[in-house]
């Protein structure tokens, strides 16, 4: 898509989602599905994900998944790195997060429970903390240093 024509859409989509009516959607225990997707990889495995890019959408996050395909995740990026710390309150679906460095460097990994609300925290400031059924990342033999493709990490200096 065009530069030009990306930024009002996604301007007119942060809109959107910062609304009453979008927060309502967790509070009535309704997962978040419609939110835009990019394709992602780690070596030779592809990941589609969603991106959670504002306040709500991070927030409600995972939450209230009964289930998830396997190569399927969601990307939480933030305007700034920092430590960034996550639970599972109302997450039903065991999962692992990636915690991700701008350069698509996975600093670590965390294994996490359903509905455990223990913190789970990046061990450096990053950015994006990719979410994905728990194991995926075993499975493959993924470990902290992989790096992972895709935007928004192609092009980081």
């Amino acid at each position: 898509m065009h530069q030009k024509l990306r930024r009002p859409l996604l301007i007119a989509f942060v809109t959107l989602a910062c609304t009453p009516a979008f927060a309502q959607r967790a509070a009535d225990g309704q997962p978040q599905l419609d939110l835009p997707r990019t394709t992602l990889t780690a070596g030779m495995h592809r990941i589609e994900v969603q991106l959670a890019t504002t306040p709500v959408q991070r927030q409600i996050g995972l939450m209230h998944r009964r289930d998830m395909p396997v190569h399927e995740g969601m990307l939480f990026a933030f305007e700034q790195p920092g430590v960034q710390c996550f639970w599972m309150k109302n997450t039903l679906i065991p999962l692992t997060a990636a915690f991700v460095a701008d350069d698509g460097s996975i600093v670590n990994l965390a294994d996490m429970k359903p509905l455990d609300e223990a913190s789970h925290c990046s061990t450096k400031p990053v950015r994006y903390v990719l979410e994905m059924n728990q194991g995926w990342f075993e499975q493959r033999h993924i470990k902290a240093g992989a790096k992972l493709r895709g935007k928004p990490f192609d092009g980081a200096r």
